[in-house]
């Protein structure tokens, strides 16, 4: 194998964040670092303020509008923070709003996060817990007691740590519904008109690390209290179209990028998810295929299409394993440090190429290392 080619790691990269991009998108990026076709300077040193900008938020507000299916009754905004700072400002913006008491999900290492988070800000309702069960599963729809006065419920779609994702919506339909795609955003049709909030940092499938999109609709945007700081308060960032203050332009360009990509290339959200679930379903079946060499970590029915986590008989091997696939060109197979282990993150960037190569690395590797 032939390290030389500097484009290998990029085209095997199974980080779990930053993730993978398109090689289309990286050779745009590419160019417009040294000049932008249609700007003639660095995307580097294009003013947030430039008419050229403006143009880009609002085909990025487009194009997401459109891949969701969604109408201009929703706002979109690309704020920054990640989604570590929506945890805070959604309890600060909402809880209190309504009679109850906000509902989370328990279900894994980021919305342990938010529930963290929220608790900070005021009392909430933890409707189900993954703990006990090392955050293995996610909960039957039995298992869940929705309270018609909540004034919202939260939880994340695809936890990207344990490798577990919802195949359903949850909730009632009268209490807005929050959820945090940070992982899964855009991989998939989700019915998104029935979210009054969705939110996602791009590092996994919509570009580099610096910037969130929020997805809100605008009665949500009315219930919100009134007495935040103008930087936590979602309609300063609406009424300033996205830069209330400077944005990172450059991370908001590549999701323009990759919106386009995702229209004009793949062919909308439909198309992306095949590509996903074919990609997932022939890693889970070099796993399941292994006579227990490897482990899968999730129940099997709520495995996820984004992260695979999996682990290995010891540690030793697994520290073998991350050696050996490091060498012949892999990147980001270590398994987040919350729990360790592998996992291999198949976000919209990466190929299906790269996942037969990587099913076939792992079959070397269990032929040579079996007892």
């Amino acid at each position: 194998m032939n390290l030389e080619n500097t484009n290998i790691r990029n085209l095997r990269n199974f980080s779990g964040g930053p993730g993978a991009l398109p090689e289309n998108v990286l050779r745009q990026v590419q160019e417009s670092i040294h000049t932008v076709p249609d700007a003639g300077l660095s995307i580097l040193g294009i003013s947030h303020r430039s008419k050229w900008f403006a143009d880009v938020i609002a085909e990025a507000e487009h194009n997401v509008l459109s891949l969701l299916g969604l109408n201009d009754d929703y706002h979109v905004l690309f704020l920054q923070g990640g989604a570590t700072q929506q945890f805070s400002t959604i309890a600060m913006s909402l809880m209190g709003t309504a009679p109850g008491l906000p509902e989370y999900l328990l279900t894994g290492y980021w919305s342990g996060k938010s529930v963290t988070d929220a608790k900070h800000i005021g009392p909430i309702k933890t409707l189900w817990s993954g703990e006990s069960e090392q955050y293995a599963r996610l909960p039957n729809d039995d298992e869940l007691s929705f309270s018609p006065e909540a004034p919202y419920l939260h939880y994340i779609s695809n936890e990207t740590v344990e490798g577990i994702q919802f195949q359903r919506i949850l909730g009632l339909e009268s209490v807005p519904r929050i959820c945090d795609m940070s992982s899964d955003f855009l991989s998939r049709p989700c019915e998104a008109n029935r979210f009054s909030m969705i939110y996602a940092h791009a590092q996994k499938n919509l570009g580099p690390a610096g910037v969130t999109i929020v997805v809100m609709r605008k009665d949500l945007v009315a219930r919100c209290k009134d007495d935040l700081p103008e930087f936590l308060d979602y309609r300063s960032h609406i009424k300033a179209g996205s830069i209330f203050n400077t944005p990172p332009v450059f991370a908001i360009y590549v999701v323009l990028l990759i919106t386009r990509w995702l229209k004009n290339d793949i062919g909308g959200l439909v198309n992306m998810n095949a590509i996903n679930e074919a990609k997932a379903a022939l890693l889970y079946q070099a796993i399941d295929n292994s006579a227990s060499f490897y482990l899968g970590r999730s129940a099997k029915h709520d495995r996820s299409l984004m992260n695979v986590a999996f682990n290995l008989d010891t540690p030793e091997l697994e520290k073998r394993f991350l050696e050996e696939s490091s060498a012949a060109g892999f990147s980001g197979l270590n398994g987040h440090r919350a729990i360790g282990g592998l996992r291999a993150s198949l976000y919209n960037g990466v190929t299906q190429h790269a996942v037969e190569d990587l099913v076939e690395f792992m079959a070397h590797f269990q032929q040579q290392n079996q007892q």
